[in-house]
């Protein structure tokens, strides 16, 4: 499986994804939205946005490793935010995603969005790519 990550340069090189991923691989893993929960499946970090987003990493991290696959195979993630506000929660999900995904670079797209289960304030997806 590889990887192209492709940053063209009449776009700007962001410092966490990258804007084009090319996957050469013959299995696809599509991971589910995580949520911040514990392995009980109870929120964690109430009102709190940082742990939250550290949570999800987390589990997406947990779920990743489930299927036999490492973040280096992530093509692409989805981050959904309540009430997204650029400013605030962009160095917090940037902080939480390096934890996880290190200096590999998966397309991403972040969506505001107006509510998820009461109490939860992010949620993120993942498409990841291997051979066999």
């Amino acid at each position: 499986m590889t990887l192209e990550l492709i940053n063209p340069p009449d776009l700007p090189i962001p410092k966490t994804y990258t804007q084009v991923v090319v996957a050469r691989g013959t299995r696809l893993i599509f991971v589910s939205g995580q949520e911040p929960e514990d392995v009980d499946g109870k929120l964690v970090g109430r009102g709190d946005f940082a742990l939250q987003a550290r949570q999800v990493f987390t589990n997406l991290g947990r779920a990743l490793a489930g299927a036999g696959v490492l973040p280096k195979d992530v093509a692409r993630i989805t981050i959904y935010v309540v009430d997204y506000q650029r400013d605030y929660h962009l160095p917090i999900i940037e902080e939480a995603r390096v934890a996880l995904f290190g200096d590999h670079k998966a397309a991403d797209v972040v969506l505001g969005v107006a509510a998820l289960s009461p109490g939860y304030l992010i949620e993120v997806d993942a498409v990841a790519v291997v051979d066999g």
